[in-house]
């Protein structure tokens, strides 16, 4: 199964469909590249700050990490959007039907793992989980501020 960009299954709250891209991709650690490298492309087609789309990249990349090694998924669907002229959405949507919320960990400073939602509550403005109506699994979101 390769990743491919999908039709907005949901516009992400964005004014227009030309501002909400999405990917579906499968569940193993090469789909969280992909997921970096393909939202990246989009935010730079957009004409997003450079420091801006590094961020963008770097959640969009540790909420798919989180998808990959921490659900049952067989897929995710990610998807970024302007939701404003100063705020952009990232969402990634997994099979995680258990109902679970995301649990954090304590690592320990050797630890190579455990700090992703460390990341994600650092660089976002705001972030949460709901229930995915596109899914039925969860939905793991995070705001950033667009720059402009």
């Amino acid at each position: 199964m390769s990743p491919h960009t999908t039709p907005s299954p949901q516009l992400l709250d964005v004014a227009s469909p030309d501002l909400a891209h999405w990917l579906e991709l499968p569940a193993h650690r090469s789909g969280v590249r992909v997921a970096r490298h393909v939202m990246g492309a989009q935010l730079t087609k957009w004409g997003l700050p450079e420091s801006v789309r590094d961020d963008a990249v770097l959640l969009v990349s540790e909420l798919a990490t989180n998808g990959v090694c921490h659900t049952p998924s067989a897929r995710l669907l990610c998807g970024v959007g302007i939701v404003d002229d100063r705020s952009l959405r990232i969402e990634v949507h997994d099979h995680d039907y258990t109902g679970g919320g995301l649990s954090r960990c304590e690592p320990c400073v050797d630890d190579e793992s455990g700090r992703g939602l460390f990341i994600v509550q650092a660089l976002a403005d705001t972030w949460g989980v709901d229930r995915s109506a596109l899914t039925g699994g969860k939905a793991v979101w995070a705001m950033l501020p667009t720059g402009r």
